[in-house]
């Protein structure tokens, strides 16, 4: 196997443009990778990367061989996968993305289970709220909530997400209720507002009267992690956007409420993305399953729980 292992190293530092970033990737130490490169240059007698200090660029072979190297290796898991479909013993290891709050509160939780079913599967989990990109950063399945970016996607969806403008009693002792978002543009609300490289520009999409409307909010404080945003709703520091099955257990016990409410956030899609070959991969497939089943059934608890003006 280790000039398939030669393989998988140079596609993976292809990707992501470093070989430590591959290694870390890889869960191998940077002198493996670059030996491994190295194995695979000598193998073909060609320099597949362009390398100085500073930079790692790939060479018109490098080029032309990630090409074909990535369809030898979609090649062997489309193998891998029929033999573990035909013994119904799935292995290996599957790399998963999720935002911050579904991965902590649904997904996270669930993995442990899944395991004990399916002993010789990993679990490999990234959380983040960015945007990740299946292809270049080596996922399997990635969950989401609201639109995809890449319509090349397979999307398998989970259920309607609901969401809801909350802040602190506090909050509003001080600031008052605004009633709905014209009202958090024109009485200067600080509006906590979930921001990462890369973010659209703050707007709020909410229901008003005359069907959807954008709202372009502002606000002192914002954060790539929406965990951070709740607690500074929680500590009377602003108004937050947050789905309904994040902060329910703050709305039943008080220390959140609703406001904005003749203009409540538009509902989202939660789902997950994967490629059409992923697809294809018994222990992709029963991943899907087994969270999708489960996460759905909690969300939807969760806003059931909560009462909010219809």
């Amino acid at each position: 196997m280790s000039y398939l292992d030669n393989i998988r190293t140079f596609v993976r530092v292809y990707e992501l443009g470093s070989m430590s970033s591959a290694g870390r990737d890889l869960r191998i130490s940077p002198a493996v990778t670059s030996s491994r490169i190295s194995s695979l240059e000598e193998h073909l007698n060609v320099r597949l990367f362009q390398r100085t200090t500073r930079s790692l660029t790939a060479t018109e072979q490098g080029r032309a061989f990630y090409t074909g190297a990535t369809a030898v290796l979609e090649a062997v898991d489309a193998a891998e996968g029929q033999v573990a479909g035909i013994t119904d013993n799935p292995k290996g290891s599957l790399y998963v993305a999720a935002p911050l709050g579904v991965g902590r509160r649904l997904l996270a939780p669930l993995v442990p289970e899944f395991v004990r079913d399916y002993p010789l599967i990993d679990i490999r989990l990234r959380l983040t709220d960015r945007k990740v990109d299946l292809t270049t950063e080596g996922l399997d399945i990635s969950f989401f909530l609201g639109e995809p970016a890449d319509s090349n996607l397979r999307i398998k969806p989970i259920a309607d997400c609901t969401r809801v403008l909350v802040a602190a009693p506090d909050y509003i002792a001080k600031r008052g209720n605004p009633i709905d978002g014209q009202a958090l543009i024109d009485d200067g609300h600080n509006c906590l507002n979930l921001r990462y490289p890369g973010a659209p520009e703050f707007q709020w999409r909410l229901q008003t009267a005359d069907g959807p409307k954008r709202f372009r909010v502002s606000g002192r404080y914002e954060c790539d992690d929406g965990d951070v945003l709740t607690d500074w709703a929680l500590a009377g520091e602003g108004i937050a956007l947050k789905p309904v099955f994040e902060v329910a257990e703050h709305l039943n016990a008080g220390r959140l409420v609703p406001v904005a409410e003749k203009t409540p956030p538009m509902p989202i899609q939660m789902a997950c993305l994967y490629t059409h070959r992923r697809r294809q991969d018994p222990k992709t497939r029963l991943f899907m399953e087994f969270m999708t089943t489960r996460i759905g059934a909690a969300m939807n608890t969760a806003q059931e729980s909560v009462q909010l003006p219809r």
